[in-house]
């Protein structure tokens, strides 16, 4: 017998307050180290492995795989094995990997069943929502042209061309007007483009990712709080993209919300322009903060930023310190500008945020949980320079990631037909309704939904 609302809401705050376990799911431990100082994705790689029981190994499901020595042969890249060593990459290699020949090789690396239950509530039964989703998807990847992905490639090649020239012909005009038009079309050019890559990072090692750099955020720590976190446990207590933003803002619903988070929708406007430059400034300095980050965890990549000023004083002849100077505010503008299109995109809205809500069930089938949480926008989808720079069709991308997005769209027919047949909670909403709803996320104190009857 489920117990009363008000029985069930003093639980989930007792729970949430001790931070002994997670408010949506009782079963499952508090993740570790979520709140200690650092909030970055190396510290979400450490916790998670106390959690997982991988044992150092990688955990799918309830067994144990040693891939070491497949690291270098592994089709997406070494990358994916390197970050994900000693944690459990359940949802990762599902939604990862959708030819049913991957699931096959698993047997080859396989050294001992798990001693512990998964740490996770989500489930891919053979007949539930996503495999069959999946199995679906695997089909009608087969029919569409091979070409189908080219207009990504071209969208992403043009911004990062757009950014070139226009930050060039910032410094390069002394006319004030000439210059502050071309500084906001290469902010905004920054902003896309930084968009457009993501599009490439969730897939195999490609040229495309490294752009991401550009804005000085490494897409390696992408990798592991976007794809890794945000994507594979999207608004739980596991998802860094909210834990990270803490104490700024806070997603998740707590009596003692303080005020500057209470109006996070204002205060993201002082935070969020230097959240570039501090990401690069925070994995910079953490080559000296701890031991052994800079061989584990640094690569050349993390300059790849430097080349835009690079740029700009060698194509516009001005003095270093106008280039500086305009490339500071460009990256400022730019970041400002991606994570006002982040936080507002699909996720962070009250009918999303699910993570201090009980659930219609403890153990879910993952791919009905990504559909409960986020909204797509019906404004957004019909438009794929839209999809490209607003993170669009979301939904398919959250279920598929390793997809392009470009073609995201001839796969909505056999989504939106599963999704009646499984009786699915796909919503569809407006890219205003969302900053609407983003608004009332960052104000919420209280749990909203009644507990199971």
């Amino acid at each position: 017998m489920a117990p009363k609302e008000s029985e069930w809401v003093q639980g989930a705050e007792e729970r949430a307050a001790l931070k002994k376990t997670h408010v949506s799911f009782p079963q499952l431990k508090y993740p570790s180290l979520r709140d200690e100082p650092f909030r970055d994705p190396i510290q979400w790689l450490a916790g998670k492995a106390l959690d997982d029981g991988a044992e150092g190994l990688w955990r799918v499901h309830d067994k144990l795989y040693d891939f070491t020595d497949f690291i270098k042969k592994h089709p997406g890249g070494q990358e994916w094995l390197e970050l994900t060593k000693g944690t459990d990459i359940t949802e990762g290699f599902e939604s990862h990997h959708l030819s049913p020949t991957t699931e096959k090789m698993l047997s080859k690396f396989y050294v001992r069943d798990a001693k512990t239950p998964r740490n996770s509530p989500f489930t891919f039964h053979e007949n539930g929502f996503y495999r069959t989703l999946k199995r679906a998807v695997y089909d009608e990847l087969k029919k569409i042209p091979k070409d189908a992905s080219v207009t990504a490639d071209r969208i992403t090649d043009g911004l990062f061309a757009t950014l070139l020239c226009s930050s060039s012909l910032a410094c390069w005009f002394d006319n004030y007007w000439l210059a502050t038009f071309w500084y906001i079309v290469a902010s905004l050019s920054l902003a896309t483009l930084t968009v457009t890559c993501h599009n490439f990072i969730h897939r195999r090692t490609n040229w495309r990712m490294y752009l991401f750099n550009m804005s000085m955020w490494s897409y390696r720590d992408f990798r592991v709080s976007h794809v890794l976190s945000h994507h594979l446990h999207t608004n739980t207590l596991n998802d860094l993209e909210i834990s990270s933003l803490e104490p700024f803002l806070f997603y998740n619903p707590r009596k003692d919300k303080p005020i500057h988070a209470r109006l996070g929708f204002l205060t993201e406007w002082l935070f969020f322009p230097f959240t570039f430059l501090l990401s690069f400034c925070k994995r910079f300095l953490s080559i000296f903060l701890r031991e052994g980050f800079f061989r584990a965890h640094y690569r050349w990549h993390d300059a790849i930023g430097f080349l835009l000023p690079l740029c700009m004083w060698f194509a516009s002849g001005s003095p270093v310190t106008r280039v500086i100077y305009t490339w500071l505010w460009i990256n400022c503008t730019g970041s400002l500008i991606f994570f006002t299109i982040a936080v507002n995109a699909a996720h962070h809205h009250p009918d999303a945020i699910k993570d201090g809500d009980q659930p219609r069930s403890l153990t879910p089938d993952w791919g009905e949980h990504q559909v409960e949480a986020l909204l797509d926008r019906k404004d957004i989808n019909g438009n794929t320079f839209a999809v490209m720079t607003l993170f669009g069709d979301h939904a398919l991308h959250h279920m598929f990631p390793t997809v392009d997005h470009s073609i995201l769209k001839y796969l909505h027919p056999v989504f939106i037909e599963l999704c009646e047949k499984f009786q699915a909670n796909y919503r569809v909403s407006t890219q205003f309704q969302l900053v609407l709803g983003q608004i009332q996320e960052t104000m919420r104190t209280d749990f909203r939904t009644q507990p199971n009857k």
